[in-house]
């Protein structure tokens, strides 16, 4: 069976974003019948309704919202195949996942010497927890994501990206000396699916502690300065708190090396390759 060739999909996609088949025929200089019946047959070819009328609008159905994104990556990928071979340099957009720590204390420098290495691929970042940022890596939202141990690789290739030392943060008017001192604590971290709370809880199961509460905050600024006024503990990277300038706000303590040692790592999909990403890669290899 032949497959859906890139002219089909171009035209289904402005059919999507520009709202009608008038405003895509406009925007593609073809006349209204021909949008129309590229529609139509790609709808034959796939067995499926691409559209539905609301309201007398024409709005993409469930397989036609899939189909978009389908669309939407494969003519990205096209015209970056396209640019690389005429240019012989990765071009196009990069968009890939990160931490909040990593795009904090390690994706400055990284990024860029990558852009004055490569100037003409456009990077777009998403942040989120290692889960979320796993979720759209195995979704195509994203190419690749740097998450931190320990995560589920299933479906994944992955490559070392950053050693990291997880110290805790208390307020400077607290004396703990053990962990037995944080038995009915508040811990303050990421909503769950952050690998650091994970760590973090685990540890002190493993210590037979057990904290208060939880207090879920979406930023370390925040973390940070609710460490500051008393209001728990956080477990976080050290470079975190030298990037944040919270050195003389709080108090650092260091964790057991089992814990305190974690690496993050640079994930993708299993077999999915660009320009844009090896060239990403290799900045991270030339970086370590």
């Amino acid at each position: 069976m032949r497959n859906i060739d890139l002219d089909s999909l171009q035209i289904f996609k402005a059919v999507v974003d520009f709202g009608g088949v008038t405003n895509a025929a406009r925007q593609l200089n073809r006349v209204q019948s021909n949008i129309t019946t590229r529609v139509k047959n790609l709808e034959q070819r796939l067995g499926v309704e691409l559209f539905v009328r609301q309201g007398g609008k024409l709005v993409p159905s469930n397989e036609g919202r899939l189909l978009h994104l389908y669309a939407d990556k494969l003519l990205r990928l096209s015209g970056e195949a396209e640019a690389a071979l005429r240019h012989g340099a990765p071009q196009g957009t990069l968009r890939i996942g990160t931490l909040e720590s990593t795009a904090a204390a390690r994706l400055p420098p990284l990024l860029s010497a990558y852009h004055e290495r490569f100037a003409e691929v456009h990077i777009e970042l998403v942040t989120g927890s290692t889960d979320d940022l796993l979720a759209r890596v195995h979704r195509g939202d994203i190419e690749a994501a740097f998450v931190s141990d320990p995560f589920n690789g299933e479906g994944l290739e992955a490559q070392p990206a950053f050693a990291e030392e997880l110290v805790l943060i208390a307020a400077r008017s607290t004396s703990i000396r053990n962990a037995s001192d944080l038995q009915g604590c508040t811990i303050i971290a990421f909503a769950t699916g952050c690998s650091y709370r994970r760590i973090l809880e685990g540890w002190l199961v493993t210590c037979e502690v057990a904290p208060r509460r939880v207090l879920e905050l979406a930023s370390y600024h925040a973390i940070v300065a609710c460490v500051a006024a008393g209001s728990g503990v956080a477990i976080v990277p050290r470079s975190v708190v030298k990037a944040v300038g919270s050195e003389d706000l709080v108090r650092v303590l260091p964790l057991p090396a089992k814990v305190a040692r974690t690496q993050t790592h640079l994930v993708w999909r299993v077999g999915h390759r660009s320009a844009v990403l090896d060239a990403l890669l290799e900045e991270v290899r030339r970086n370590r």
